[in-house]
């Protein structure tokens, strides 16, 4: 496994933790449609 490599300000696709929208923004902080936790789907879920 590798690290991925984040660059401030680039866009990526995130995915909410909880009803599974995908967003590509730079860094969201809350989904937009339900406000729970985002994670950016380049990095593996442990």
């Amino acid at each position: 496994m590798r690290d991925v490599q984040l660059t401030p300000g680039e866009e990526s696709m995130y995915e909410c933790f909880n009803c599974g929208t995908v967003v590509c923004a730079a860094t969201p902080t809350r989904c937009p449609d339900c406000g729970a936790d985002m994670r950016n789907r380049g990095t593996p879920i442990e």
